[in-house]
């Protein structure tokens, strides 16, 4: 089955890329730095070509500079090339919570959604929580600064291998047409996780509580970024991936 996969370079495009290709299928990375497959969702450059003879596609895209016009806009752009191609399925990465929580970037993830379920491609929408890739790397960001953000705020991180798996189980079966919901398998604090993460790297950084204002804080408080109603459960820890990543840099 040929797959093509929107952003296969990126965090967790590669390992869909990757679980793919381990369960078989032809997965055709597409993205703006893809050697073969140049495409451009901002403004449809190369989709048509990328798409031809693909039956599925999946739509891991990222875009924080330009979210709208890349998730929103470019998911119209996409949904319209898949029709043209006769691609039968569309799989749209998105997040727990969004439809919930007011932030500018999730509002935007729930548009998405909004566009893809009203197109005319039989579609799945998977939404998973925060990447334990994600935490690490902003623990790393603000670490430079010898601070790590904590504080109460609950988060239910999991490994974007595992993400990837549930991506592509749902690409190679016949549209769900609904949303599946892919979570970690702790819910922690993020102050509990900040010291598993200076724990793990050695650092001395100190952890400065983050202030959460408003509707937003409310939200966050009360687990809007958690799911008790996860479809897919992960099975490796932040703890548990920390380690694997520093055993497998050596």
């Amino acid at each position: 089955m040929r797959i093509a996969i929107i952003g296969g370079a990126g965090t967790l495009g590669r390992h869909i890329t990757a679980e793919l290709a381990k369960r078989g299928h032809d997965a055709r990375v597409l993205g703006r730095s893809s050697a073969a497959f140049p495409v451009d969702l901002r403004t449809g450059a190369g989709l048509d070509a990328a798409l031809a003879d693909c039956s599925a596609v999946v739509d891991a895209s990222n875009s924080q500079r330009r979210p709208r016009q890349v998730l929103v806009d470019g998911s119209s752009r996409l949904l319209a090339a898949e029709q043209r191609a006769g691609v039968r399925h569309h799989v749209c990465i998105s997040i727990v919570g969004c439809d919930h929580v007011p932030l500018g970037y999730y509002r935007v993830k729930t548009e998405q959604e909004r566009v893809v379920t009203r197109g005319q491609v039989p579609w799945t929408i998977v939404r998973a929580t925060q990447f334990h890739e994600l935490a690490a790397s902003v623990f790393a960001a603000t670490a430079r600064y010898r601070v790590l953000l904590a504080g109460r705020l609950p988060i239910q991180p999991v490994a974007a291998a595992e993400v990837a798996s549930a991506v592509a189980a749902a690409a190679e079966t016949d549209p769900a047409e609904r949303r599946i919901q892919v979570a970690g398998p702790e819910v922690s604090s993020l102050g509990d996780l900040a010291r598993t993460w200076r724990s793990a790297t050695g650092q001395s950084a100190v952890l400065v509580p983050v202030p959460l204002p408003g509707r937003v804080g409310r939200e966050l408080r009360a687990g809007g970024l958690t799911t008790s109603q996860a479809d897919v459960v992960g099975r490796v820890t932040f703890a548990d991936w920390l380690a694997a990543s520093r055993a497998a840099e050596g």
